[in-house]
């Protein structure tokens, strides 16, 4: 049987929708529309400013023009590329549940938001339910931070422990990112202004999705901040100016989760902006009977960030209605 053509609207063509408009082309997915509220590529084509570097015949309009991209483009799947938190996407995936149009998201709380937004979460679902559609978040997390460690727990007798160890680049994704990270400023100042930060850090949402997958219940869960500094001045091409030095270029997050069982998972990020000599890391590590250990050298974070949200587009479009995490779809595979 013939799986139905998808006709995809892409919404934010930043950074991470340059890339996903190249691999929805290179998938063969029609291209229908294309969203982003950064007036220098308003009125573009979305083909020009991606990866692709081509025409598409598909121009980008402003987040107020959205309606009228929906209704014209007669989608079934919109990619939703934007902000991290739900708040920050509820209009985006507001408007496509009510026009009927499955949406997945890279933002990080979308990934397992029951916990952090329910009221929200909840509205769109019901609205999901009553227009028939599906929307979920993925992204790198979906396939390594959650799938792959689901697996690696498949062939383990026992264990004590989950550590996840990433580090990547924050430079390529932005300038909100960039803030988030407290890149610029002064240690006092991130102790004041990032250290005590009450709002989920994104591993939050990792750790839930991954104790749900795995059936255990959280006791508790924290999150901790720590700066990182360079000894030398260091260019930020998102914030387009020099780090000076002793100023902070990242930071490491590490959020512990305790569950009922004993199990303890941790997830620690190193975001920063690199020196030449630096590169992305991934390491996991399950403590226990036996204790295992992957690791990925190089990962290239923002290609499998992309490519780990298009390869799940047929898993949305045959999702039951409603706001449907991953942990409750088959896990991920290759799309040819």
């Amino acid at each position: 049987m013939t799986e139905p053509k998808i006709r995809a609207i892409v919404w934010g063509c930043g950074h991470m929708g340059q890339i996903i408009i190249k691999y929805l082309k290179d998938k063969g997915v029609e291209l229908v529309g294309a969203i982003d509220r950064n007036v220098s590529r308003v009125g573009k084509d979305a083909g020009e400013i991606s990866a692709l570097k081509r025409s598409l015949g598909t121009f980008i309009h402003h987040p107020d023009e959205a309606k009228q991209v929906f209704h014209k483009a007669n989608a079934n799947v919109c990619i939703i590329s934007t902000r991290s938190l739900m708040i920050d996407i509820y209009d985006s995936l507001e408007t496509s549940a009510r026009h009927g149009v499955n949406a997945i998201t890279l933002a990080e709380e979308a990934f397992y938001p029951w916990n952090t937004s329910p009221d929200l979460t909840q509205k769109l679902d019901k609205l999901a339910k009553e227009h028939n559609c599906t929307l979920t978040g993925s992204g790198f997390q979906d396939v390594f931070l959650g799938n792959l460690i689901s697996i690696l727990a498949a062939g383990t007798h026992r264990i004590d422990r989950i550590q996840a160890i990433i580090q990547y680049n924050i430079d390529g994704y932005g300038s909100s990112v960039a803030a988030q990270y407290g890149v610029g400023l002064s240690v006092e100042a991130f102790k004041q202004q990032i250290s005590g930060y009450t709002e989920p850090f994104p591993s939050w949402y990792m750790n839930e999705w991954l104790c749900a997958h795995l059936g255990l219940a959280i006791r508790t869960q924290k999150q901790e901040f720590w700066p990182i500094t360079n000894i030398k001045t260091i260019h930020s091409t998102s914030l387009k100016t020099d780090i000076s030095v002793g100023s902070v270029t990242g930071m490491k997050a590490v959020v512990t989760t305790e569950t009922e069982k004993g199990v303890i998972i941790e997830n620690q990020v190193l975001g920063k902006i690199y020196t030449p000599d630096e590169i992305d890391t991934y390491e996991c590590t399950l403590v226990g009977e036996p204790t295992t250990t992957l690791t990925i050298h190089r990962p290239a974070t923002a290609q499998m960030t992309c490519a780990s949200l298009v390869n799940r587009l047929q898993h949305l479009i045959d999702a039951p209605p409603g706001f449907v995490t991953t942990d409750k779809m088959q896990p991920p595979n290759y799309w040819m």
